[in-house]
């Protein structure tokens, strides 16, 4: 059964650089522009993981988060967090006070997302570890141009 993947970011050039390569490594992929975006997509169909930016307009990664750490029906989706700024929050507090498995600075590595999907998600049949071959330190905008 194919798994199911939310990515969540305003920027769109990373969004759908994501949206790409993770459908073509056979996950079913939703993408959502803002954290209520999100969350109308979780209250439709919950996915198996939910990838999302932390600074973004109307309901912002942190809350989404809670949003979903909150509610008993969504409590136990796996929160991978992407940033751009650093936190005073420590990576302990980020998991018991909001649900967050893991957090990616930006710019991260896009085999490093797809890596922690996979272990999150225990690998899924048909997926392939396809962002292999991408330098680890390369930026958002080189990432992203090198993923398509």
């Amino acid at each position: 059964m194919q798994k199911r993947i939310l990515l969540c970011d305003d920027e769109l050039h990373i969004l759908r650089a994501a949206e790409f390569k993770f459908s073509r490594a056979g996950y079913h992929v939703q993408c959502a522009a803002n954290g209520e975006e999100a969350w109308t997509l979780i209250e439709q169909q919950l996915p198996d993981v939910l990838v999302t930016d932390c600074q973004m307009p109307r309901l912002n990664g942190l809350e989404l988060a809670r949003r979903i750490k909150d509610h008993p029906a969504t409590c136990h989706l796996p929160v991978i967090m992407l940033s751009a700024k650093g936190f005073e929050l420590s990576s302990s507090q980020l998991r018991d006070e909001y649900g967050i498995v893991k957090l990616l600075c930006k710019p991260f590595s896009p085999r490093e997302l797809f890596n922690v999907v996979e272990s999150l998600l225990g690998g899924h049949e048909g997926a392939s570890d396809a962002l292999v071959g991408l330098p680890i330190a390369a930026t958002v905008p080189t990432a992203v141009s090198q993923w398509l």
